[in-house]
């Protein structure tokens, strides 16, 4: 597949959104049909109840940060579309995923994994995913500077809130959806995409957990954070609390869809795909990084290649025998090096593609 666009964000928040716009202008169309889709097909959804959610989201966003406002009201104005289809995008984590879990069901998602400097053969933190997703869904890389931090991440085109990606200061994000009992669009909780936002313009990894652990979100998630210089934690966070996990010493960290705290945290897990995955993934990564070797770059992206499994393996392809709205794919596989800022990547699964380099000291 083609390299993704990379977009450099300059000036004010609305300034920003509005060069997203303008730059992702097709892609975000393209975004705000199939979530429009996603939501009446998936979360069972009128476009009554659809307006009532987005609004309360709207609310929700400029409560909790003027500038995030003013970003998707820029990509409103640069790519043509609602403020209403902007917000609906920022805020389809909370809209979709309260839904699936509340039916237990949908689409696979990710694997990904963390490697400290003590187990790479380079004596650098790495930190990767494959991102699961719909085959339909168009992203992008942005980059931005913030009081000299800064940052170069993915993005689904049309959502302010950056996902996956490193900045300057070395702090790395890679992300999981996690699905439980407690997930609730109406508690109106901090959004995934502003604290996955938070996360990566953060200069220390003390400030990027503290918006990964914040309490009572409206969804569970999980995030992946490194630091080139302190380590890697995981966290699983759920509405009704969030848990940080250390990586066992000498080996890498690996971690998909489903808690690993479920009990401490007194969360009934809801698995959004059938068949399951999530077990599978997780295993079969865990078991190709730690075959007692350095971890490599060239063994990260031959093991986000494997197949082992078919339908469960790590890179993953439309299933046939779906209905066409519920197939899913790898849509993004990323590797970062966290010292020297650079993120390998791939759009669409890694097993069509070579990755492709950008080095945040290049872009912004």
């Amino acid at each position: 597949m083609s390299e993704l666009p990379l977009v450099h964000l300059t000036g004010t928040p609305f300034e920003r959104g509005r060069q997203h716009g303008v730059a992702l202008s097709d892609r975000i169309a393209s975004n705000v049909d199939l979530y429009r889709t996603r939501m009446r097909l998936d979360a069972q959804l009128s476009d009554a109840d659809l307006a009532e959610r987005t609004h309360l989201y709207l609310d929700v966003f400029t409560t909790l940060s003027a500038d995030y406002r003013a970003t998707m009201e820029g990509i409103a104005a640069g790519s043509g579309q609602s403020l209403d289809d902007i917000t609906m995008l920022n805020a389809r984590f909370e809209l979709l995923y309260s839904a699936w879990s509340a039916r237990g069901t949908t689409a696979s998602e990710c694997t990904g994994f963390a490697a400290g400097a003590d187990i790479t053969a380079d004596g650098e933190v790495l930190i990767g995913q494959n991102w699961d997703w719909f085959p339909a869904v168009a992203g992008g890389l942005l980059s931005w500077q913030d009081d000299g931090l800064k940052v170069l991440a993915y993005t689904e085109a049309g959502i302010a809130g950056a996902k996956i990606g490193v900045n300057s200061a070395g702090i790395g994000l890679c992300v999981n959806g996690l699905g439980c009992d407690a997930d609730d669009w109406k508690r109106g909780g901090m959004p995934y995409h502003l604290r996955t936002n938070r996360i990566l313009n953060s200069a220390k990894m003390t400030a990027a957990l503290s918006h990964a652990t914040l309490d009572a979100p409206s969804c569970s998630a999980n995030f992946l954070i490194g630091s080139a210089t302190e380590g890697v934690v995981n966290v699983e966070s759920s509405p009704v609390g969030a848990r940080r996990i250390l990586p066992e010493p000498g080996r890498v960290y690996v971690h998909a869809n489903h808690f690993t705290t479920a009990d401490e945290l007194g969360v009934t897990q809801q698995f959004r795909s059938r068949p399951i995955t999530t077990f599978h993934r997780a295993e079969r990564l865990t078991t190709l990084l730690n075959d007692g070797d350095k971890l490599t770059a060239d063994k990260v992206t031959a093991s986000l290649r494997d197949h082992d499994g078919g339908e469960l393996g790590l890179c993953r392809h439309p299933m046939d025998y779906k209905p066409e709205h519920l197939r899913t794919h790898t849509a993004f596989s990323a590797l970062l090096h966290l010292a020297e800022g650079r993120m390998s990547y791939t759009d669409g699964p890694p097993c069509e593609s070579t990755y492709t380099d950008v080095v945040l000291s290049d872009v912004s």
